[in-house]
């Protein structure tokens, strides 16, 4: 399953990695695509919004579904 996250805070490739990291680290998460100048990240899997939200929040960003 496919979902995008609103992601701010994000000003260049090093923060589109960061969050990418972080989002695959999670239980579920196949895949993550993030675009600073959208301010959204898209990710394939099976993980919950809400610990998707936590990992990006730990990673330094604000994010949101």
């Amino acid at each position: 399953m496919a979902m995008e996250l609103t992601v701010t805070g994000m000003s260049c490739g090093h923060c589109e990695q960061t969050v990418e990291d972080a989002l695959g680290d999670v239980d579920g998460v196949t895949t993550a695509s993030a675009d600073n100048e959208t301010d959204r990240v898209t990710v394939e899997g099976d993980a919950e919004t809400s610990t998707l939200v936590a990992a990006v929040e730990d990673a330094g960003y604000d994010a949101s579904a």
